[in-house]
C-alpha cells in the first residue's frame, strides 16, 4: 500500500472510530509539501462506497489534503451513507493526484484513459477522473461529467483535461 493510500486509510480510521482528524505527519516527507487536487476514492467489496475530491489544492500539503478528501469520502459523499466502525475492515482505497487543469478546444484531444475530463457552463462543473471502470469512450466520459454538473447532455461546455497520479 502506498504510503498516501495508508494516510487516507488512518484519516478515516482515525475520524470513524475517534470523530477527531488526524493531524498532519510530522516531520513532512518533502514530496508530501507539494500542493494539489486531490480525489479519494474508497471502495467496499469492489464497489464505490465514496469518493470526494478537490480539482485544485485548498490545503497547505497533499498530505492535509489527503487527510481532508478522505474523511470527506467518507462521511460527506452525497450518494452514501457516512462509514461506520464495522465497515472498516472491508474498505479500500485510492488516491489520485490530479495535475492542473489544461483547456482544450474540442473532444478529439481526450482520451478517457489516459485523463480526467472537466466541463464548465457558467458557476457549473462537473468532473470525471481517467481510466474509470466501464467509462471506455470520450462520449461517455462527457456524458457523465455533464450529468454530474447537471447539464443537458447537448449544451455547449468549456473543456478541460488533466492526468492523475493514481496510488492504490
Amino acid at each position: 500500500m502506498h504510503a498516501l493510500v495508508a494516510l487516507a486509510k488512518e484519516a478515516v480510521e482515525t475520524y470513524v472510530r475517534e470523530g477527531r482528524v488526524l493531524p498532519r505527519p510530522e516531520p513532512l516527507p518533502p514530496e508530501w509539501e507539494a500542493r494539489a487536487g486531490v480525489f479519494v476514492s474508497i471502495k467496499k467489496q469492489g464497489q464505490l462506497r465514496g469518493c470526494i475530491g478537490t480539482m485544485e489544492p485548498t490545503r497547505p500539503s497533499l498530505a492535509e489534503e489527503v487527510i481532508h478528501n478522505a474523511i470527506a469520502a467518507a462521511t460527506e459523499d452525497p450518494r452514501f451513507p457516512p462509514v461506520t466502525p464495522w465497515e472498516l475492515e472491508a474498505l479500500s482505497y485510492s488516491v489520485d493526484v490530479l495535475s492542473p487543469p489544461e483547456p482544450v478546444e474540442d473532444p478529439s484531444q481526450l482520451d478517457p484513459r489516459r485523463y480526467g475530463v472537466v466541463v464548465k457552463r457558467g458557476h457549473r462543473k462537473g468532473l470525471l477522473l481517467p481510466d474509470l471502470e466501464g467509462v471506455d469512450t470520450v462520449q461517455a466520459q462527457l456524458a457523465i461529467a455533464k450529468r454530474k454538473a447537471g447539464l443537458a447532455p447537448d449544451e455547449p461546455v468549456a473543456l478541460y483535461r488533466f492526468t492523475v497520479q493514481r496510488y492504490t
